[in-house]
């Protein structure tokens, strides 16, 4: 069997692809849960959701039957979003966990919008509005997006004059990644968020998709062929053209994720800058802002 570092030419004939399938390669090897590309892969096994659920939301016996990465939800009459990782517990409440580097990517009117987007792609059509499930939108940040200086922050609505719970069965919920204490169990999964080596992690359902997607050919080749795609979108978008003022604003938004996926990914600013056409120096911009963001 070859060995994960080793290119078979039959597969990857074109020399430029492969070196970018090696670049790759030592890219993934310093992933961590943090990394929206390796954090999505990761999900794609129902255990590791369920066990990241379990932890944040304190409770052993929750029980995931289904999930989905990179879901796409509709909004017929206004915008649409791609949510990280979506999952429904035995008791049918839905759970939209996303991992957030940026504060304004995990701003509190994202998570109500995301949170309204969950409830118009559950309740069908003929059901009674007392049949929405319980919905928990769960953001889990590189710093303390709020400021409260909390690790965890669950928010619900509640009747102003009394304090009395609302009961409307819609909940918000901030963990802060940056708090990393190992005596709590909500710590400690911090702590393995923060991780690039398996064998540093303390939960094992964790470490064993960790080792799968890092230490196994079939594994980081699966990786390798996700962060290919991401590259060849952010070439596809910048040959874009003609487009109106609405547009660009969105094409501009469009390349400024995309570079910082790839940035993230560790490609150079230059070869960043060509794939989105951009200038080199807006681009550097783009990404000192992000990493200033999360200190």
């Amino acid at each position: 069997m070859k060995g994960i570092d080793q290119c078979d030419r039959e597969t990857f004939p074109d020399e430029e692809l492969e070196n970018r399938y090696q670049r790759y390669r030592e890219i993934i090897k310093n992933f961590t849960l943090l990394s929206d590309t390796f954090m999505r892969n990761v999900f794609k096994h129902i255990e590791c959701v369920e066990y990241v659920l379990q932890v944040i939301m304190g409770r052993k016996d929750l029980c995931v039957v289904d999930s989905v990465v990179q879901k796409d939800y509709k909004n017929l009459q206004g915008r649409s979003a791609i949510l990280d990782c979506v999952a429904r517990d035995v008791e049918n409440k839905r759970y939209d966990v996303e991992v957030q580097q940026k504060n304004e990517g995990a701003s509190p009117k994202r998570s109500r919008y995301h949170s309204g987007l969950v409830d118009m792609n559950t309740l069908e059509a003929g059901h009674e509005f007392e049949e929405l499930p319980d919905s928990y939108v769960i953001f889990i940040t590189r710093g303390d997006v709020l400021g409260y200086g909390l690790p965890i922050s669950k928010i619900e609505r509640t009747i102003g004059e009394i304090g009395a719970d609302f009961g409307d069965g819609s909940y918000i919920i901030y963990v802060n990644a940056a708090m990393k204490d190992e005596k709590t169990e909500l710590g400690r999964l911090m702590h393995d968020f923060h991780c690039k080596d398996a064998d540093e992690m303390y939960s094992e359902v964790l470490a064993r998709r960790v080792r799968e997607l890092k230490e196994t050919e079939e594994g980081v080749r699966s990786m390798c062929q996700e962060m290919d795609e991401i590259y060849n979108e952010g070439m596809m978008r910048g040959e874009k053209r003609g487009i109106t003022i609405g547009e660009e604003r969105g094409e501009k938004k469009a390349k400024k994720e995309t570079a910082l996926s790839l940035a993230e990914m560790g490609l150079p600013v230059e070869q960043i800058a060509r794939g989105v056409k951009e200038s080199v120096s807006i681009v550097q911009a783009w990404i000192t802002e992000a990493m200033t963001v999360v200190k």
